[in-house]
């Protein structure tokens, strides 16, 4: 459990002990650190883009209709595709008094739970986010400002990032479910 700054880097995403589910995990781990790298870069790219746009207009009063958009498509980017990367680390909002209060074993049906409960959502969330960009693609349906960027961009990356999240609660339910007793993450 986190209270704030951390002193020493994180582990690592848990390694699961089933050899077949250690291969996925390893594999989702390099998807996910590339998808990192693709953020971080994203959200530079966003913040140079939006500062952009604020000395254009303020010093040179060129408007620029493109850059709300750009920079919105850019931050969906970043929260979708990272969102199994944190998920790698169990590092999304959790409630961690309960763990403390409930016996091991309660506890234990407790995490499978919310791991399954989670990966449901996720899945419905992907389904729908694949609708949307399946609907988007074969409509030609674009945002209603003048640029008019496609939004089957904005919505295939919300289905892939929630495609991976799904993995990743997948591989950690199964984990948690096949791991020996004294390695649940």
């Amino acid at each position: 459990m986190s209270h704030g700054f951390e002193l020493a880097p994180a582990k690592g995403p848990a390694v699961p002990d089933n050899p077949a589910l250690a291969k996925v995990s390893g594999l989702l781990d390099r998807i996910n650190r590339g998808l990192l790298i693709l953020s971080m870069v994203a959200l530079i790219v966003t913040a140079l883009v939006l500062t952009y746009s604020v000395v254009s207009r303020y010093f040179f009063k060129v408007a620029t209709d493109w850059q709300d958009e750009a920079s919105v498509f850019m931050l969906v980017g970043v929260t979708f595709f990272c969102a199994a990367y944190v998920q790698s680390y169990r590092g999304h909002i959790g409630i961690e008094a309960l763990g403390e209060l409930l016996p091991q074993a309660v506890n234990r049906v407790r995490l499978i739970a919310v791991d399954l409960f989670s990966m449901l959502f996720c899945a419905f969330f992907s389904w729908k986010s694949w609708t949307l960009f399946h609907e988007a693609l074969v409509e030609g349906q674009t945002t209603t400002s003048t640029f008019a960027p496609p939004l089957w961009i904005p919505y295939s990356i919300m289905a892939f990032g929630m495609t991976l999240l799904c993995l990743q609660l997948l591989v950690q339910l199964a984990a948690r479910l096949t791991n020996r007793r004294g390695n649940h993450d």
